[in-house]
């Protein structure tokens, strides 16, 4: 069980939490789409703060003797799972940035040709 003035140190915490992610999405500094899986996480961190009783219920299901074993394997693999997400976010703008730079590198192409091309007609007009 957790102490009463735990309990509400770490809802204080968790509503700064939600607090701190809600004004990174104001601002932009996160996307949507990022924000929807820390906003997630936090959620179940709330209800695991609000019925503690839930997660001593869980990690008996799991076969686990100790409540801190139980957590501190939850919170890796919450952890495991947030590398994750931002692994796939960064290998897909990895192949996005990949593309573009290909695509700009025609691009820079194609106008030093046409350059080129123009200065040619503009010597043969001369002549």
């Amino acid at each position: 069980m957790i102490p009463s003035s735990l309990r509400i140190t770490l809802i204080i915490a968790v509503i700064c939490y939600f607090i701190i992610i809600l004004y990174f999405l104001k601002q932009r500094a996160l996307n949507l789409k990022y924000t929807l899986l820390w906003l997630l996480s936090g959620a179940v961190l709330g209800i695991l703060v609000i019925y503690p009783d839930l997660l001593s219920h869980i990690i008996r299901i799991l076969g686990i003797e100790d409540n801190m074993n139980g957590l501190f394997i939850i919170c890796i693999a919450f952890m495991l799972m947030i590398m994750m997400a931002l692994t796939s976010i960064a290998s897909r703008q990895n192949v996005k940035i990949r593309q573009l730079v290909q695509e700009i590198g025609i691009l820079d192409k194609r106008i030093r040709e046409l350059e080129q091309k123009q200065k040619q007609e503009r010597k043969n007009v001369g002549n």
